[in-house]
């Protein structure tokens, strides 16, 4: 007779312990580790209003692109083509760009926005196209906020790493000079930086004391004048937040292993701490973005920061408030990109920074499936 295997009974309402005493699990079902990284993906697909700002900070950064498509196929002009005594065809009538009366500026008249198709937002006082100048000119300005956030992102990364890590006397000497640099009102330093540097015309030469090298020379209306500027003014923000984030993190069991490996100082900030600040440094690049267009704005309004001939959003809304009372849309057409620009990357690095939490709770589905509580 064939023994009889016997089987322990199970209490109702429990799962049957499967091998090991490890409960089995649902059959078809399989449940898979996500990286961070798709977690936060998938946080951030569901906050929608984050992704409608980042789709139309695109939708902008495209037209910008696209500017001499529209300057050479559509306008027929460039930037900075002045057709002050030129005129177009409107309803089968010759209109002057330009008209001044005998009042001299007081009586100037400008074409207005949507008279035709050339000059589809109107002319300014030197006859130049208002939507060509205000292409170009977002390039302008996201090229300034999109380099100085690097420049940014670069020195406070090395420095606040740096100050965090190695602590005593280099994170004094860094902190102190940060602390300088804060001390300023971040506008009032732009201002005297751009001043000597842009107005004046010196521009900006930097070699090694007591040769004749030459590590740098910047003329007066280089770009990269306001770009190291903004770039500069704005480490520290990023940079004391960093230092706080890797004062934590060498105290880890990860960092204390890789001493115990033997890794250098060096290798260990770069390799394992610098890896944990990814997310952070992601949202504090969107957001300084945003920073950087409103300074470059604001010290091209105040006339040091984009240099003419070059156009920027600022310099547009500088010369058209003088006749904001007869042309208005000099000063619109630029505030409002402005305005959208910035908002759109002050939504986007919010949601970013909602999306990138470690600390968001999470809840698994049926089938593994990792969702938002």
């Amino acid at each position: 007779m064939a023994s009889e295997q016997y089987a322990e009974p199970t209490l109702p309402g429990t799962i049957p312990a499967g091998e090991g005493g490890v409960p089995p699990a649902p059959s078809g079902v399989s449940i898979e580790g996500r990286s961070p990284w798709y977690l936060a993906y998938r946080r951030l697909r569901r906050n929608k209003v984050a992704l409608a700002f980042g789709a139309l900070f695109l939708l902008i950064v495209i037209a910008c692109l696209a500017a001499p498509i529209w300057a050479n196929d559509f306008a027929h002009t460039g930037p900075n083509d002045e057709r002050i005594n030129g005129s177009i065809m409107i309803d089968g009538h010759r209109t002057p760009i330009v008209s001044t009366g005998t009042l001299g500026h007081l009586g100037t008249t400008l074409l207005g926005p949507g008279l035709h198709a050339q000059y589809l937002l109107g002319s300014d006082a030197n006859g130049r196209d208002v939507m060509v100048r205000l292409l170009y000119g977002g390039r302008v300005s996201l090229y300034i906020a999109v380099m100085a956030a690097l420049v940014t992102m670069i020195l406070a990364v090395i420095l606040g790493v740096l100050a965090g890590y190695r602590r005593g006397w280099v994170d004094s000497v860094i902190s102190r000079t940060l602390d300088i640099i804060w001390a300023f009102p971040a506008l009032l330093l732009g201002i005297a930086l751009g001043t000597a540097l842009a107005v004046s015309g010196s521009g900006l030469s930097i070699s090694v004391p007591f040769t004749s090298i030459n590590l740098l020379t910047l003329q007066s209306g280089s770009l990269w004048i306001p770009i190291l500027i903004i770039g500069i003014v704005y480490v520290p923000y990023p940079a004391r937040p960093i230092r706080g984030q890797v004062l934590a993190l060498r105290e880890k069991e990860f960092v204390e292993a890789a001493v115990a490996q033997g890794m250098g100082p060096l290798r260990i900030m770069f390799s394992q701490i610098l890896p944990n600040l990814v997310s952070t440094l992601v949202v504090f690049f969107a957001i300084s973005m945003a920073n950087n267009m409103l300074f470059e704005a604001a010290l091209s309004f105040l006339g040091a920061g984009v240099q003419p001939p070059q156009s920027s959003w600022g310099t547009m809304i500088s010369d058209g408030y003088q006749v904001i009372t007869t042309a208005p849309w000099l000063t619109i057409a630029p505030g409002l990109m402005i305005t959208l620009t910035v908002m759109s990357l002050f939504v986007f690095g919010d949601g970013l920074r909602d999306a990138l939490d470690p600390r968001a709770k999470l809840r698994l589905e049926e089938a593994g499936k990792v969702k938002d509580r």
